[in-house]
């Protein structure tokens, strides 16, 4: 037993400079003991059940100390060789997709047609007491023409007036110098020329004839005089037959209402004179104003192509439209007070509407088909006129110079009808 019993104290000792290194070795110990225990009960204290348990704790020492060498490496002290290592950076994966539209290709076919133009107008030094050229204004064109050395660019009559000199700006951002070919007050509707050398592309008309609401349109311009040249806003025709009251001398009054189309596109100051395109890329309107309230998003109006294409013909013609005149002034009768209406003009309580002769020019059409001063004009061509809008709708899109009419007018409370062959002249 003795024997025994020293092979027994050398495995505790083996064991217990093996778990000295861990809690967990201090644990295995304990149960590695308390199993020799049970197996030499088990075994009836036999020689054998102590050789095959003492070296078994052997083999269990011996592989705790292969196990636990690495870890305890761990902790030793760092040698004076240095480990380099890679460090890889997380990589972001990205699609490039070139994504093509209906509205996409329009905006390409039409934007290099799009062309900005600054009004520049000549202001006085008072300190130096010279005169110097400084920009006053912007706005958009498009060219819709070239013709030899010459290209020719829509505008607005509002984006060119009191010019002295006016530059365009392509979508390049190449700056041509721009000669005023004609202009028309009553279109709102100017044409310049450029040199074509550097012009790529003319717009191509389309129809505003057929139009219908509810359809896609493209408004391109230079919004707010930036140098955004071919912004992009996208809509929908709110309305084909619209007429939209404008005061065109800045007087308080209305004097000619516009005809046009309406659309919930975008368009800002300095849109105007751009281009209203339909999803072909076709020109269908020169985007003229925006009437903007507190209580609406705003609504954009652009001239009909319709309406646009027979008086830039005529403006690249002769310079300016010439149209069918009177040869008269113009007051609306609802601005006459009542007294007046009674006592000087003496018409009937039944007439409230009309427009009354505040002046005949001598040797005019009026003059010679013997309008007076005071005459109260109700009927044109057989159409009834309340107004002065009235009067200049009838004698500019009704009849051409040369044309007799017949009007009716009141003249000191009688009604008297009257035979007029229009002439030629830039006023009524």
């Amino acid at each position: 037993m003795s024997y025994f019993n020293e092979d027994e104290n050398k495995q505790q000792e083996q064991n217990e400079s093996v778990n000295s290194y861990s809690p967990l070795q201090e644990r295995l110990k304990r149960e590695q003991e308390e199993d020799n225990r049970r197996r030499s009960k088990k075994s009836g204290g036999s020689k054998a059940g102590y050789f095959f348990s003492g070296l078994a704790g052997v083999i269990i020492g011996a592989l705790l100390i292969w196990l636990l060498v690495p870890s305890m490496s761990n902790q030793l002290p760092a040698s004076n060789h240095s480990t380099t290592t890679s460090k890889t950076e997380s990589s972001v994966t990205q699609t490039a997709t070139e994504v093509t539209t209906d509205i996409t290709t329009a905006v390409e076919s039409v934007s290099d047609a799009v062309v900005g133009i600054t009004n520049m107008q000549e202001v006085s030094d008072f300190w130096n007491q010279q005169a110097a050229t400084a920009e006053a204004g912007s706005g958009s064109g498009v060219i819709y023409k070239v013709d030899n050395d010459l290209a020719y660019v829509i505008t607005n009559y509002h984006v060119v007036e009191g010019a002295k000199q006016l530059e365009v700006t392509l979508a390049d951002g190449t700056k041509e110098e721009a000669k005023l070919v004609g202009s028309d007050i009553w279109t709102d509707l100017a044409v310049v020329s450029i040199s074509s050398e550097k012009v790529k592309t003319v717009a191509k008309f389309g129809d505003s004839e057929v139009l219908k609401q509810g359809e896609t349109v493209i408004a391109i311009g230079n919004p707010l005089g930036l140098d955004f040249y071919g912004s992009v806003t996208t809509g929908v025709i709110s309305g084909t037959d619209r007429s939209v009251p404008v005061d065109l001398n800045a007087d308080g009054t209305e004097d000619w209402e516009t005809e046009v189309l309406q659309t919930d596109a975008a368009i800002n100051p300095g849109n105007s004179g751009g281009a209203l395109i339909n999803i072909a890329g076709e020109l269908i309107g020169i985007n003229s104003m925006k009437i903007a309230q507190d209580t609406v998003e705003g609504l954009g109006f652009s001239i009909p192509i319709n309406t646009v294409i027979p008086i830039i013909e005529e403006l690249e013609k002769n310079g300016e439209v010439k149209r069918p005149t009177m040869g008269i002034g113009l007051l609306d009768l609802t601005d006459v007070p009542a007294f007046y209406q009674q006592q000087q003009l003496q018409l009937p309580e039944e007439v409230t509407t009309g427009v009354v002769v505040s002046e005949v020019v001598g040797g005019s059409a009026a003059g010679n088909a013997g309008l007076e001063q005071y005459d109260v004009i109700v009927e044109m061509g057989g159409q009834k006129v309340e107004n002065a809008i009235d009067l200049r709708q009838y004698l500019y899109n009704k009849t051409d110079i040369g044309d007799t009419i017949k009007i009716k007018v009141y003249r000191q409370g009688k009604l008297v009808e009257l035979d007029l062959t229009l002439t030629e002249g830039t006023s009524v």
